[in-house]
């Protein structure tokens, strides 16, 4: 095996291993101890893998903050349970509870539970279902 050869396998494995640690870490990024429950307009879904976000915007005596959710699941495992595209539209309201950041500051967080009353929709981690 040239040093070449090595050399390139070596800086795949050191990415991958570096990739799944990060992707592992949302301990490092959330509080998982605490929960914050915003109501707000949905700006924007993005179904991807490996995690997918759900963009918010929440109106708090007038000023306008767009937060950042982050689901703990990707797009592939969100579709068996429910989440495609369409089923949270631009401009719904909605109730999140989500994990907040642990840098202070920072308008992200981990979501643990989307609701949107108009049709009493429910997401969570473990579940979805319409009532």
């Amino acid at each position: 095996m040239s040093f070449k050869a090595s050399s390139v396998g070596l800086a795949c494995f050191a990415f991958s291993v570096g990739t799944a640690y990060a992707h592992h870490n949302i301990e490092r990024t959330y509080d998982l101890n605490k929960e914050v429950v915003l109501e707000g307009t949905i700006r924007q879904l993005l179904l991807r893998n490996p995690h997918s976000f759900l963009q918010i915007e929440v109106s708090d005596q007038g000023q306008s903050q767009i937060w950042s959710l982050e689901f703990p699941k990707g797009a592939n495992s969100l579709a068996k349970e429910g989440i495609k595209p369409g089923i949270l539209k631009i401009g719904d309201q909605v109730v999140v509870t989500m994990n907040p950041p642990r840098k202070p500051g920072s308008w992200s967080g981990s979501l643990v539970t989307v609701r949107r009353e108009s049709d009493r929709f429910e997401w969570s981690h473990k579940k979805i279902k319409m009532r």
